[in-house]
């Protein structure tokens, strides 16, 4: 089962992360999203991106122009049907992500992978939704992707194992370090990692620390490089509540349950680094 071009569905920051990784292993990428704007927004992303690692020389003009040149724009799905492997990389939303699947689905040639960069969605659901659920899988990318190593491969209840074995071949061949998992809801860093960020919030919420010291007593004394609420912003505080609520509904288990505190901040509008508020302010001079 051999991968020669790839598909990525979604512009955005997982997105066109994903395509930078192939491009640059040197694979023939179409990078589609909804509007224009979101492709070229994308397209500006890895341009800069790849700027910065050539300015550390680590990369050659010459290679920054082949790598942007692997990848083509597409506002449809249509140029996706003679990919060997879509990646998708839409917004976290189990309805969204099973129609989308069900297009890829009709529009891919047969022996195609379809893969889902989902974070906590079931990939045994998305693979159902389809007429090759043999060929669905989990490629769970962490951000940012061109210096994040990990890619949790995701095996749904009805993954063939040739298909698990291809994936985790073309993740090492871009570089990356893939552990196979079962589907299950999170899977494995997100199960671990957001119900301690969630646990940090309870903290705060309950007026046991100011968030620097909250932050400051994991770092210094559970060694961690940044702390659960600085890690929030970060990643965003809709996607941490997102992936809570799919482990609360998911688990039906009261320790998933979101904080409240994580719910008002989101209602606020205060979703960290990206709106320029968190638990941190990122838009003061």
């Amino acid at each position: 089962m051999e991968i020669r071009k790839v598909g990525v569905v979604g512009a955005g920051t997982m997105g066109s992360g994903i395509a930078q990784a192939f491009a640059v292993a040197g694979y023939d990428v179409v990078m589609q999203d909804i509007k224009d704007e979101f492709v070229q927004r994308g397209l500006t992303t890895i341009r800069k991106s790849l700027e910065r690692v050539a300015s550390k020389g680590k990369m050659s003009a010459d290679d920054v122009a082949a790598a942007l040149g692997r990848i083509r724009p597409s506002v449809t799905l249509d140029p996706l049907a003679d990919c060997d492997l879509v990646v998708e990389a839409a917004l976290e939303n189990v309805d969204l992500k099973t129609q989308l699947f069900r297009k890829l689905d009709g529009i891919c040639k047969d022996g195609a992978i379809l893969a889902s960069n989902t974070s906590s969605i079931s990939l045994t659901r998305i693979a159902a939704a389809t007429t090759r659920p043999t060929h669905v899988v989990g490629m769970h990318f962490f951000n940012p992707v061109p210096l994040m190593k990990l890619v949790e491969v995701i095996r749904a209840l009805q993954t063939d194992d040739e298909v698990i074995r291809a994936v985790e071949e073309v993740s090492r061949k871009i570089g990356k370090t893939p552990h196979v998992v079962k589907d299950s809801y999170g899977f494995v860093v997100n199960r671990v990692l957001i119900p301690m960020i969630n646990e940090g919030i309870n903290c705060l919420y309950e007026g046991l620390a100011q968030p620097e010291d909250i932050d400051d007593t994991m770092k210094l004394g559970a060694n961690h490089p940044m702390g659960p609420l600085a890690l929030a912003d970060l990643i965003g505080l809709d996607i941490v509540l997102n992936v809570m609520e799919t482990l609360y509904q998911g688990f039906e288990d009261p320790k998933y349950r979101p904080s409240p505190l994580l719910k008002q901040m989101v209602d606020a509008g205060y979703l960290g680094r990206k709106t320029g508020r968190g638990f941190f302010r990122y838009d003061q001079a």
